[in-house]
């Protein structure tokens, strides 16, 4: 898919492909364009705004391998945000970069659901200046309940050096995640990620998505769980969670992509209590590593595992010691 700038629209085209042959016109732009709502393109396709072969068609027409759709998308409406006291968790601070220990239940950027008491809110309280830098100097993100290590740009220089490295995949990422079944080795998932053809709050391995891949190995084995360390070579959204999923081992407690609540036979009282009051994934960002977008050093943080998560995995830990697992 292709793209450029205007000043009001974004202009993207894309070729129907073997996959959207005989499809409608608004099913197809869903799989093309599948950062914006199926709502939101059908709404363009009345408007005007796709075309095919140049042509307007309505959202039930069908399209055909090799015709090129034209999308002049309008820009996301932008969300006011404001300073907020809100308590950070640094790390590590200089004139260009902020390394931050992200808590559970801490969104990262405002949005429609989420206009305040967001972590981009926190930084702009902060450190003001912030406000001068693209989403406060926020590069990536984590999840609202996932943890873990986050690292924020202080200058234009370093924003535009550290979207660089994301991209050049030369940022170190490694997450430890507790998955549900019992793994015996580790392995890559390379699977594409895109927006789930039906649930659009989702994502989905799919043909047509962006490139993903997940390389994990095993930490710790437990009775029905295993511990993982997860290291990203892309950063799709969700992409952990998606590609265990799809591997048949999601994150324990993922509210979107996890399984029902299997307990170990027999296990004591206190571990089913806190395996049953865990209501976000058991996912943390332990390591970050890059390095430095202006003086050019080698930078490598690890956060510890948060009490919540800790104190599950040692309560899987006994639970293992106790029927003598190995």
């Amino acid at each position: 898919m292709d793209q450029s700038n205007e000043q009001q629209a974004q202009v993207l085209s894309a070729e129907v492909g073997d996959e959207q042959a005989g499809m409608r016109l608004d099913q197809a732009v869903a799989q093309l364009f599948s950062d914006y709502s199926r709502s939101r393109l059908t709404a363009w396709i009345k408007d005007g705004r796709v075309s095919v072969e140049g042509q307007q068609r309505r959202p039930r027409d069908k399209v055909w391998a090799g015709e090129r759709l034209i999308l002049r998308a309008e820009p996301e409406p932008q969300v006011a945000c404001v300073p907020q006291d809100i308590p950070l968790d640094i790390r590590y601070e200089d004139d260009y970069v902020l390394v931050i220990n992200k808590p559970a239940g801490l969104v990262v950027h405002p949005a429609a659901g989420n206009p305040d008491g967001t972590l981009q809110n926190a930084l702009l309280h902060h450190e003001p200046g912030l406000i001068n830098l693209p989403r406060a100097g926020i590069v990536h993100r984590l999840d609202k309940d996932t943890t873990g290590l986050m690292v924020v740009a202080k200058s234009e220089l370093a924003h535009k050096n550290l979207v660089a490295a994301l991209q050049a995949r030369d940022v170190h990422r490694e997450y430890r995640a507790l998955v549900v079944g019992e793994l015996v080795a580790g392995g890559t998932v390379d699977e594409p990620i895109g927006r789930h053809p039906t649930v659009r709050t989702r994502m989905a391995v799919h043909p047509t998505g962006k490139p993903a891949v997940t390389h994990y190995r095993v930490e710790e084995r437990y009775r029905g769980h295993t511990l993982l360390a997860v290291r990203l070579e892309t950063g799709r959204t969700h992409q952990i969670r998606v590609h265990m999923a799809y591997i048949r081992h999601p994150v324990f407690g993922d509210p979107v992509y996890g399984n029902r609540l299997r307990l170990p036979g027999g296990a004591a009282q206190e571990l089913i209590n806190v395996m049953r009051g865990f209501k976000r994934q058991a996912l943390h960002a332990f390591r970050l590593g890059f390095v430095h977008p202006v003086t050019e050093e080698d930078m490598l943080f690890e956060a510890e595992i948060p009490d919540d998560m800790t104190e599950l995995l040692e309560l899987l830990a006994e639970d293992a010691d106790a029927h003598a697992y190995y």
